[in-house]
């Protein structure tokens, strides 16, 4: 695969910059509800709040969309992120209510881009589990059933019974959530919000979130904001304050890259008639999916974690691009000439847990953690059910599944750089005792 003259972005391949960055907040306000961080979980938090009646400013130090909402993969999933056999083992009795909640927020966000129209290119095509070894097939079994005890909508077959490329055995489709540009559908949320009578305050970097007088008070560089209550919704820039809970999450830092596009007739010969977007069944993942640009845009395999804060804003690392490109060789070997186009990278949270959580610091400050790579469908849901219980004073039985009652949070095991290491050595040790690229190499002569 060409690497030669790929270009490494800044922010995102998906769409450009805004042209309309709001001015930052110059002086001292007060609202009955602040929303620190524009991501699209914070975005529909103020969204919802603003659409019920709240006096509501939302404070983003660079442009809203400008983190990982709009870096991803484009995948909304119908499924929790991370591995569902250690999940079920630890919490078997709250994997009914964790795929309630997930199924519940892909339509969620399915109606949000109905509601207002956006046009981001969603393709209702469904996530596949993809395996690339009879290991990784024997995975994605065990994992089926769980998710067929609990309730999931979702289907077990051969790549050929799943329409996806003949390079992968097979896997299971979660039939719940699609493929779209999600820098397409973060600016749409973003127009949105700003047609609302929620303030908007973007390159407003928030220095301090503190209590005074029984109001949370934000410092930024030149103004504070009193609030009645606040939410907190940074993902993985939230380790920035003194407020915020030790080991609230861990920031990883992930990789996503394009192809150049490719010849329609080539994409049609791979066998992937049902578009859906495949995840492997590595410890950690390799995404592929398919654009309407004719491209496969492609990432992860790797993780890197952030240390201090605040979080650098970084380049993708070309070691990195050339690894990936490797494993995509690997994958579709027919398409081995085709050059990467582009590649951008974004920062992430995981918990200690895997499972999405909120909560409440004290009775003016909210948190949530929507992430664990699903936080395109998860991050939108989770930030409108904390605007309605701001409101009404009640938790939707949804968000009780992930509600935390004491922000008290164990050490991550394994997010240390010799952790990920050493998950990344198992993975490429299995890759290579199953024959991946001896499988590959047939392929192609094939």
């Amino acid at each position: 695969m060409k690497t030669e003259n790929v270009e490494y972005t800044a922010f995102c391949g998906w769409v450009d910059p805004p042209a309309d960055v709001r001015p930052s907040l110059a002086g001292d306000l007060t609202c009955e509800v602040a929303v620190v961080g524009g991501g699209i979980g914070g975005m529909s938090t103020a969204l919802r709040l603003a659409e019920r009646g709240q006096d509501v400013v939302l404070l983003e130090a660079e442009f809203c969309g400008h983190g990982a909402s709009s870096r991803n993969a484009g995948q909304l999933a119908g499924a929790p992120g991370g591995d569902l056999q250690l999940l079920d083992l630890l919490y078997r009795k709250k994997m009914p209510g964790m795929i309630r909640l997930t199924e519940h927020a892909a339509h969620h966000v399915e109606s949000l881009i109905e509601e207002y129209g956006i046009d981001c290119g969603y393709e209702r095509t469904g996530n596949v589990f993809a395996a690339v070894s009879r290991g990784q097939m024997g995975r994605v079994r065990r994992v089926t059933r769980i998710l067929r005890r609990v309730g999931a909508d979702v289907k077990l077959g051969t790549s050929e019974e799943l329409g996806i490329p003949r390079g992968f055995l097979g896997g299971m489709r979660e039939n719940v959530g699609g493929i779209m540009n999600p820098g397409q559908f973060t600016a749409g949320m973003r127009r949105a919000l700003l047609h609302t009578s929620a303030r908007v305050f973007e390159q407003t970097k928030v220095t301090d979130v503190g209590r005074d007088r029984g109001q949370a008070v934000i410092t930024t560089p030149r103004g504070l904001v009193r609030a009645n209550k606040v939410v907190l919704a940074t993902n993985a820039y939230a380790g920035e304050w003194d407020i915020t809970p030790p080991r609230l999450s861990v920031p990883i830092w992930v990789v996503e890259v394009e192809t150049e596009p490719i010849d329609p007739a080539r994409l049609e010969a791979l066998g992937w008639s049902s578009r859906s977007g495949l995840v492997t069944q590595h410890n950690i993942m390799e995404n592929y999916r398919l654009t309407s640009r004719n491209t496969i845009v492609f990432g992860v395999r790797r993780l890197e974690r952030g240390r201090t804060y605040p979080l650098p804003q970084k380049l993708p690392d070309p070691a990195l691009v050339e690894e990936l490109a490797e494993a995509f060789t690997t994958r579709f070997p027919a398409l081995s000439d085709v050059a990467i186009e582009r590649a951008w990278g974004g920062w992430i949270a995981i918990t200690s847990s895997w499972l999405p959580i909120a909560g409440q610091l004290d009775d003016a400050t909210y948190y949530s953690i929507a992430c664990n790579g699903h936080g395109l469908a998860q991050a939108p849901y989770v930030g409108s059910l904390i605007a309605d219980l701001i409101v009404d004073g009640e938790r939707h039985e949804d968000l009780e599944e992930l509600w935390v009652k004491k922000p008290k949070f164990p050490r991550p095991l394994m997010m240390g750089s010799l952790g990920l290491r050493a998950i990344w050595t198992v993975d490429r040790f299995n890759d290579f005792v199953n024959g991946s690229k001896r499988k590959s190499a047939r392929q192609k002569a094939g």
